[in-house]
């Protein structure tokens, strides 16, 4: 009876360190992920779209695709998350396009942003993303004309609608994207959104998460 309570408890101590063991090398792991990066010129440039205090304590980047569905799902979580800590924290938006409509949706964004206008213009194209967005899935129908959607949306928008074809037609913006993906795949970006807090990048997608990276950086 002795023995055999000594082997269960032997096992019940082997038990506890392989536990620990493995809770500190997922630890590790995440902690690997969030690893603040050395290279600010390249998590964020000049031209990116910023909102809020240059000298914020919190800077929040945002690698995101117009085209993503999980972008414009997640939109109204950054938009309460800025509120919440206004003042303490600024957006920094970056693009990565892996989307076929991205170029013309950010086309449309940056045009806006030069007639600042590109938090309202970024917002109305989430919205409006189940009309010209690329579908998940089996396709119904004609696939929409998305340049004759966004010429709409210009004019609905209330864009200057010749400064905005010229841009199309000039691909005005498309180096910006190319060197923004390029920028987010030497910092490891392979999805969207990818978030960047301080330098750190979110481990897990979650508000939760999110905010508790936040919080961590606060406290220092």
């Amino acid at each position: 009876m002795k023995k055999e309570t000594i082997l269960m408890g032997i096992i019940a101590v082997l038990v506890v360190i392989v536990a620990l063991i493995g809770a500190n090398m997922y630890r590790n792991s995440v902690q690997s992920v969030r690893t603040p990066t050395n290279s600010n010129s390249t998590l964020i440039r000049e031209d990116s779209p910023t909102i809020g205090k240059a000298d914020a304590k919190i800077t929040l980047v945002e690698f995101l695709d117009p085209e993503c569905e999980s972008c414009a799902a997640f939109h109204p979580v950054v938009k309460r998350i800025m509120k919440d800590y206004d003042g303490k924290i600024r957006l920094v938006v970056r693009y990565m396009p892996l989307h076929p409509n991205s170029l013309l949706a950010a086309t449309f964004t940056e045009v806006a942003g030069e007639e600042g206008k590109y938090w309202q213009a970024q917002e109305f194209v989430f919205q409006k993303q189940p009309e010209w967005g690329t579908k998940h899935g089996p396709v119904t129908g004609p696939p929409p004309d998305v340049k004759a959607l966004f010429e709409k949306y210009a004019m609905e928008f209330g864009l200057d609608l010749n400064k905005f074809e010229s841009a199309i037609k000039e691909n005005r913006f498309a180096a910006k994207l190319e060197r923004d993906l390029k920028d987010g795949r030497s910092l490891g970006v392979s999805k969207t959104p990818t978030f960047f807090v301080n330098g750190r990048q979110l481990a897990r997608f979650s508000e939760a998460d999110l905010r508790s990276l936040i919080e961590e950086e606060l406290r220092k």
